[in-house]
């Protein structure tokens, strides 16, 4: 998931593309950001079939991209991007545990970004006043 304002991502492993477990480690997520959150934008996938779950659990809106426009979900490509730089597609994700995971997390929300003058998605998340709303997208 990664904050469409800031940049800042959280990366979760999840056994499969499991509909349930994927809402419930969503709202594990971002239930602290609950009420700075306005909405969540997915693909199409099978493992968002509980996107209602989400939103009510959130307190927010779901949306979904056209079928296979993922123009209209430009960050969320970036971002898969930038973990396949770490994560090469086709790898398979038996050798990763969560600390690999936060290890990339990590240097992810600490590298500087063209987007934001330069600046670390974790420096513009911490500079922005948490009082405005935020849009994820998964």
């Amino acid at each position: 998931m990664q904050d469409r304002s800031t940049g800042l991502c959280w990366i979760r492993l999840l056994k499969g593309k499991n509909a349930k477990a994927l809402a419930e480690k969503t709202i594990e997520v971002l239930t602290p950001f609950k009420g700075l959150i306005y909405k969540i934008t997915s693909d199409n996938g099978i493992e968002f079939y509980e996107h209602k779950y989400i939103a009510k659990s959130l307190g927010i809106d779901s949306y979904f991209a056209h079928p296979y426009h993922s123009w209209e979900r430009g960050a969320n490509e970036n971002l898969k991007g930038l973990i396949r730089q770490y994560i090469p597609k086709g790898s398979s994700f038996e050798h990763l545990n969560q600390k690999d995971l936060e290890r990339i997390l990590n240097e992810l929300n600490n590298r500087p970004r063209k987007r934001y003058q330069y600046l670390k998605p974790i420096e513009v998340y911490y500079s922005m006043k948490m009082d405005r709303k935020v849009a994820f997208i998964a």
